[in-house]
């Protein structure tokens, strides 16, 4: 007869086999984290996306980067752009703050080791399996071009890029927004990753991120596959947490503490958008769900908490899309702390 200890270590294999318990050890593991070995680091090990860029898709299964070879070390801007260009799989490791305008090739995993900076505009256009991780993005704060919405995005994702996960980053200063994502680019996860502007602009131009950039491009149907996850939208944000037109967007155990801002999520032309267990405080207008929308925009939300809001969060129609991928959400209750603790460089 079993005895009682190997009953238990019985049922816990059986706990840890199943999906969604499998991914959510994955994902609060050391590694997503952000507390890496030394030897994670040296191999450019950077675990496994939840949501979208886990997707096996367009001819690729999940997002892996540059795998597991042995990072390069870069300390001059010259040796970055010789590094990311082409699409020979790739680690890159990023010794010394640099600045500039950075156009990643395919198959690449840039990580940047603690206290670098980048400075300027990074941008994923067309290139496919790309992991950005652990790096801190400071935009030109609208001082490269006038007025702010001309200008350059801290980071864009766009030209059909496709399976693009960024994670553990801190995103800054966009002189138009953070983080856009235009131009039929898809399977996109975005995890632990803090937003934010370190001052109000004339105008109020502190936008976030962009899903779609006009209502009339309808080449973007049927992609924008984004998931957002344990994000922190923070200080002098002041809408597009995401906006979106087009896709499939799910927005998971995320934190809005943008006080002063215009509204949180933004549902556009065609949009779908599942907002699951994340935690509003201190913001106006959870979910804009009429100004943007057309007959065919969706917004489903569940489980999420709203500490001194104002404004609407309504749900917009009911056949929201059923994400194709495991997750597991963790309790809204307990949103805001974590996202605190753990989002952003590590």
């Amino acid at each position: 007869m079993p005895t009682l200890p190997s009953i238990v270590i019985a049922v816990l294999v059986w706990m840890l086999a199943l999906p969604g318990c499998a991914e959510r050890v994955e994902e609060r593991g050391p590694d997503s984290a952000g507390a890496r070995t030394a030897g994670d680091l040296a191999t450019g090990r950077a675990g496994v996306p939840i949501g979208w860029a886990s997707v096996n898709a367009l001819g690729q299964n999940g997002t892996t980067g540059g795998g597991d070879a042995e990072a390069v070390i870069v300390t001059t801007e010259a040796e970055l752009w010789d590094a990311v260009n082409g699409q020979a799989p790739q680690v890159i490791r990023i010794a010394k703050s640099m600045q500039g305008s950075l156009d990643i090739g395919s198959n690449k995993t840039i990580e940047g080791e603690p206290g670098v900076v980048f400075r300027g505009h990074l941008e994923v256009d067309g290139s496919a399996n790309v992991i950005v991780r652990n790096l801190a993005i400071v935009g030109y704060n609208c001082t490269d071009k006038f007025p702010c919405k001309h200008g350059e995005d801290a980071v864009t994702i766009t030209g059909g890029a496709h399976h693009v996960w960024f994670d553990h980053c801190s995103i800054s200063d966009g002189s138009d927004g953070n983080l856009d994502i235009t131009d039929a680019a898809d399977y996109i996860t975005i995890s632990w990753t803090k937003f934010w502007y370190s001052a109000r602009r004339p105008g109020d131009h502190q936008f976030c991120n962009l899903i779609g950039s006009a209502d009339g491009i309808t080449s973007d149907e049927d992609h924008f596959k984004i998931t957002f996850h344990h994000d922190w939208w923070a200080d002098n944000v002041a809408e597009r947490m995401p906006r979106v037109r087009y896709g499939q967007v799910h927005v998971f155990n995320n934190l809005y503490t943008a006080a002063g801002n215009h509204y949180c999520i933004g549902v556009g032309v065609d949009a779908s958008v599942l907002i699951e267990n994340n935690a509003f405080v201190g913001v106006a207008m959870p979910v804009e769900g009429n100004r943007y929308a057309n007959d065919a925009s969706v917004a489903v939300s569940r489980g999420n908490v709203f500490e001194n809001t104002t404004g609407t969060a309504n749900d917009r129609g009911t056949a929201v899309f059923k994400p194709p991928y495991p997750y597991t959400l963790d309790p809204a209750a307990s949103v805001k702390a974590a996202v605190m603790a753990g989002a952003g460089v590590h």
